[in-house]
C-alpha cells in the first residue's frame, strides 16, 4: 500500500523579516548527552550483530548530565566535585540460545561508550572528571514482540514525526560554519584556549544578522583578564574577517556576552564545558539531525539519538527526511524544500500516514513523488546505513574522533589537580 504524498507551495524562510538559529557544540552538556546515547546505539548495534547476528530490541534514548563543581581563576583551577552522567534506557540484556543463557555486557558498553567518547572528543575532561551511572531494563513484553517478529519489513515501533529540509538559509549555514570553525581541529591548533563548549545564536532582523557566542575558554592558557579580553576580540575578528562576505546581511557579532569584567568575572572552565560547574543537560534538548536548532523551520520534538536504527521512526524518519529533502533539492528545480512524515506505531516503516513536501519554487511534481518512493522503499535496509560508522554518525552528534590524533599536543598539563 503506498502513502500518500502531498506536494505544494511554500514560502521561503528567506522571505521572513526574523529568522532565529541556533547550534550548540560539542562540549555544550546537551550535546554531551546526545552524542553518548548515539554512541552507545552503535556500539549495542554492533555487539547484536557480531554475537546474535540481529540487532536485537533497545532504545537507550535517555540521559541527564548534573553538572559538577570547580574553582577557577585566570591560570589555574580544580575540580572539587565530578559531572555525574545518568543513561536509563531499555535493551535485550540476556538471549537464550541452545538451551543456555548469554548475557550481554551492558555496563561494559555503557562505560565505553562515554569515556570512549571523552577521549576522543575532549582534550581537558578527562574520565576522573566524569561519574557514569546506567538504568537500562529489559524492553516491555509487547515491544520486545514486535521488534522479534523480524518482519521482511520491520515495523514502526512509535507514531512519530520526521521533518528535513535544504538547502540550508545563509543565516543557518553561517551559524552552522561558526561553530565547526570554533571546535575544528586546525582551530584549537591555533587556539588551544578556546574550549568545546560553543554555542552560537544567530537572529536576523531584516538584513541585519546579529551572531552571539558563547565560548568557554580554558583557564590555563588565559593568565590574566586582558589576556581574556583579547581572545574574545581576536575570535570576534576571525568570525566577522571569514563570515561577513559570505551572508547578504550587515554582520555583527558578540562573544560572551555575560562576561562582568570589572569584576574579574569571564567564562572560564578547566576542562573547555560548562558541565563541569553546574550547567545541566538532556538528551533531546540540543541540535536537531541535521545539526542546528531552527525554530522557523519545520521541526521535530523526537529525539533521534540513542533509538535503535532499525525500526524506531523517532530516528530513521528524521535522517530519511533530509535525505529527501537533499535529493529533490537537488534533482530538480525547487529552490527550497521542506519535508514533514509521520509514522504509525505497529505498520511497516516503509509506510508513513503521510509524507508532506513543502517546495519554494517550480518542481516537477512526479519526480518528486518518484524520489519519496525511492527512499521509501529503502527503508527496510537502513540498519546498514546507520551500522557503517562514518555514515552513521548525525553532524550533530560529532561522533567521529577531533582530537584523536594530535592528543599529544595537550598530553603535557597537570591542570587537573584536584589536591
Amino acid at each position: 500500500m503506498s502513502s500518500p504524498i502531498i506536494v505544494r507551495g511554500v514560502p521561503s524562510v528567506t522571505e521572513n523579516p526574523v529568522e532565529i538559529v541556533e547550534r550548540k557544540g560539542i562540549g555544550h552538556p546537551d550535546s554531551i548527552c546526545d552524542g553518548v546515547v548515539e554512541e552507545l546505539s552503535r556500539l549495542l548495534s554492533r555487539h547484536y550483530m557480531d554475537e546474535f547476528g540481529a540487532i536485537l530490541h533497545y532504545n537507550v534514548d535517555k540521559a541527564v548530565l548534573a553538572g559538577g563543581r570547580v574553582e577557577v581563576t585566570f591560570g589555574n583551577g580544580r575540580l572539587l566535585e565530578p559531572i555525574y552522567i545518568l543513561i536509563v534506557g531499555r535493551a535485550t540484556t540476556e538471549v537464550i540460545q541452545n538451551g543456555s543463557v548469554r548475557r550481554v555486557p551492558i555496563g561494559s558498553l555503557v562505560m565505553d561508550a562515554v569515556y570512549g567518547r571523552i577521549e576522543r572528543n575532549f582534550r581537558f575532561l578527562r574520565r576522573e572528571h566524569v561519574v557514569v551511572d546506567y538504568k537500562i531494563r529489559p524492553g516491555s513484553a509487547d515491544l520486545v514482540g514486535m521488534y522479534e517478529s523480524r518482519s521482511e519489513v520491520p515495523l514502526s515501533n512509535d507514531t512519530s514525526i520526521g521533518v528535513g529540509f535544504r538547502p540550508f538559509s545563509p543565516t543557518e549555514k553561517v551559524v552552522y560554519e561558526i561553530e565547526k570553525m570554533l571546535n575544528s581541529r586546525e582551530f584549537k591548533e591555533r587556539y588551544p584556549a578556546v574550549g568545546e563548549d560553543i554555542k552560537v545564536m544567530g537572529v536576523r532582523n531584516r538584513d541585519k544578522l546579529k551572531i552571539t557566542v558563547a565560548m568557554a575558554t580554558i583557564a590555563m592558557y588565559v593568565h590574566t583578564i586582558d589576556e581574556y579580553v583579547e581572545l574574545k576580540e581576536k575570535i570576534r575578528d576571525i568570525i566577522l574577517d571569514k563570515f561577513s562576505s559570505e551572508v547578504p546581511y550587515e554582520l555583527e557579532v558578540h562573544v560572551n556576552t555575560a562576561d562582568v569584567l570589572e569584576k574579574g568575572l569571564a567564562y572560564l572552565t578547566i576542562t573547555g564545558t560548562s558541565a563541569e560547574h553546574g550547567d545541566d543537560g538532556q538528551v533531546g534538548r540540543g541540535n536537531r539531525v541535521n545539526g542546528l536548532i531552527t525554530p522557523y523551520r519545520p521541526m521535530s520534538l523526537e529525539a533521534a539519538a540513542g533509538k535503535n536504527p532499525v525500526s524506531h521512526v523517532g530516528k530513521i524518519y528524521n535522517v530519511v527526511a533530509n535525505d529527501i529533502a537533499r535529493r529533490i533539492y537537488e534533482e530538480t528545480d525547487a529552490k527550497e524544500v521542506n519535508v514533514r512524515m509521520v509514522s504509525q506505531i505497529g505498520k511497516p516503516i516503509n509506510q508513513p500516514q503521510i509524507v508532506d513536501i513543502g517546495i519554494v519554487g517550480n518542481a516537477d511534481e512526479g519526480k518528486i513523488k518518484s524520489i519519496v518512493n525511492e527512499e521509501l522503499e529503502k527503508l527496510p535496509d537502513i540498519r546498514k546505513k546507520f551500522l557503517e560508522e562514518y555514515i552513521h554518525v548525525f553532524r550533530v552528534f560529532h561522533s567521529i574522533s577531533r582530537y584523536s590524533s594530535f592528543s599529544s599536543f595537550f598530553s603535557t598539563t597537570k591542570f587537573f589537580s584536584g589536591k
